[in-house]
């Protein structure tokens, strides 16, 4: 069981844990529970913020909603009968991860408002020394494994625009809402034009006096197909045996025939393209703004949104689309190419997250003294099978690289790795390995194909540049293929494709077999 120390003065204290998981989100939580279930008791979770929830913790900006399918978006072993819609709004999601939480037994295993500020491989005493900081000072914990369960979208990505720390207004990140600011009868600005920001625009115009919307590229944005759940469907979801799970299947297996078109060919998804132009058309009468928000690009290339809501808020009297680049920020004014400055009370910054930077990487370092952030700086972000690293032992990472999806519901990645780390930990139990490590090659043989696979998809080929790129232009965030190959590809721990090693001593790289 987990041991403690007691610190010393000015010294940190020292506590001895089995298993560290880092994050409380929807992966945190399933590593948690999943690991309970194993008989893995010693097992902690530390969260730098007060709860459970992750991104549905954190974004509670107004309009705040999933777009995958509720009964798809929750736990394969925690159904949830009682969505009220089709399509789940934040606090819901949040209230469900919270009931999941306190129902699963684990939540005395949750250390909140800490946060980690680094991780070091011990070579010699083969643990993970992780610091962390958190109410009652800093700690350093000691593990056999490291899970960081911190997701991808969980730090926020502010624009690199000259003068924005030196705008008097009220300023802030859509995941970083300041429910305090009365927006009522103010000149706000919003900078972005992806998912957050179609569901916002349309909450902000009915209260503002006056919305800039600032566009790089125009979104694709498909109706959204939501409704109401009634009482006698929530009922028959509850009581009626099978029903549950035969909607889930039917919702999933619905949204794996959408793969060919990101994978195969963009032609395929001609009809969606057609009924996202057709969804722009009803709702905007002026052709000329019409055109402006009409992609220039695949369906697909860039996110595709939902909403029956964008389309009509943007072509209200009360907002402007402004498509010039922003070279500037004044202090009570956003500056474009063309000179124009349009004065502004409140800045709301919706430009997503560092998803292929992510912040986790600078703080763990490995066996050879580097950070997993130096390693990626080489070759971009890459993992093998999205949840391992070579040089760093015995650490699994949860929404790793490559795990994003366009499709469907990240809850299923996250459920398949999580049965990965555990069937890897039962391993290591099974056959005494202190460490498991992947090998260079199984590594480069997994991302060597996967990057191969990218070459046709519609985020390689579709015409546009966005966040699933790095810096290199390799799609590092998504997951070519079907949520099916990946489940099956980490259906058990493969451990022909790691270097092992008992107590004390030296790996053991054992062959890569096919």
């Amino acid at each position: 069981m987990t041991s403690t120390a007691p610190a010393s003065a000015g010294a940190p204290a020292t506590r001895s844990v089995d298993h560290l998981v880092v994050g409380a989100g929807f992966a945190g939580l399933c590593a948690a529970i999943g690991l309970a279930a194993d008989g893995e008791h010693d097992v902690v979770v530390v969260e730098k913020g007060s709860d459970v929830g992750g991104t549905w913790r954190d974004n509670t900006y107004p309009g705040a909603a999933c777009d995958v399918p509720s009964q798809l978006y929750s736990f394969s072993f925690a159904p949830n009968p009682d969505w009220s819609m089709s399509f789940s709004p934040q606090a819901e999601i949040q209230a469900y991860l919270q009931r999941v939480a306190r129902e699963s037994g684990t939540l005395d295993r949750f250390v909140f408002d800490t946060a980690v500020t680094g991780a070091t491989w011990d070579d010699a005493a083969q643990r993970w020394q992780v610091s962390t900081e958190g109410p009652t000072g800093p700690t350093t914990w000691t593990a056999r494994t490291l899970t960081m369960a911190a997701g991808s979208l969980s730090e926020p990505r502010l624009p690199d625009i000259e003068g924005l720390a030196d705008f008097e207004g009220e300023v802030f990140h859509s995941a970083r809402w300041d429910h305090s600011v009365d927006l009522a009868g103010k000149r706000v600005a919003v900078i972005g034009t992806g998912a957050s920001a179609i569901q916002i625009v349309p909450e902000l115009q009915q209260q503002v006096a006056h919305l800039d919307l600032y566009q790089r590229t125009a979104p694709y944005v498909l109706p959204r197909h939501d409704r109401r759940y009634s009482a006698p469907e929530k009922a028959a979801l509850r009581h009626v045996p099978g029903l549950q799970k035969l909607y889930r299947h039917a919702i999933y297996w619905a949204r794996e025939t959408y793969v060919p078109a990101f994978t195969v060919d963009a032609r395929i998804a001609f009809p969606a393209k057609r009924a996202a132009l057709a969804n722009l058309r009803d709702a905007v009468s002026d052709p000329q703004l019409r055109e402006r928000l009409t992609p220039t690009f695949e369906l697909g290339c860039k996110r595709v949104l939902i909403s029956n809501t964008y389309y009509p808020a943007v072509a209200a009297d009360n907002v402007e689309l402004v498509t010039d680049p922003i070279t500037r920020v004044s202090s009570n004014a956003v500056v474009t190419a063309d000179g124009t400055e349009r004065p502004v009370d409140v800045l709301v910054v919706a430009t997503g997250f560092t998803a292929t930077d992510l912040p986790f990487a600078h703080h763990v370092r490995g066996r050879t003294g580097r950070t997993v952030a130096d390693r990626w700086a080489e070759t971009g972000m890459s993992a093998y099978k999205g949840t391992t690293v070579p040089e760093f032992p015995n650490l699994f990472v949860l929404v790793g690289p490559n795990t994003g999806l366009g499709h469907s519901s990240m809850v299923l990645m996250i459920e398949a790795q999580v049965g990965y780390l555990r069937d890897a930990i039962a391993t290591m139990r099974t056959h005494r390995y202190a460490t498991v490590e992947p090998t260079e090659q199984a590594t480069a043989v997994f991302n060597d194909d996967l990057q191969h696979r990218m070459r046709r998809t519609v985020w390689s080929t579709g015409g546009c540049a966005s966040w699933y790129l790095d810096e290199h232009g390799r799609n590092t965030t998504l997951w070519p293929r079907t949520t099916v190959t990946f489940r099956r590809q980490l259906a058990r721990f493969d451990v022909a494709a790691y270097a092992v090693a008992a107590e004390h001593s030296h790996p053991t790289r054992e062959a890569v077999t096919a």
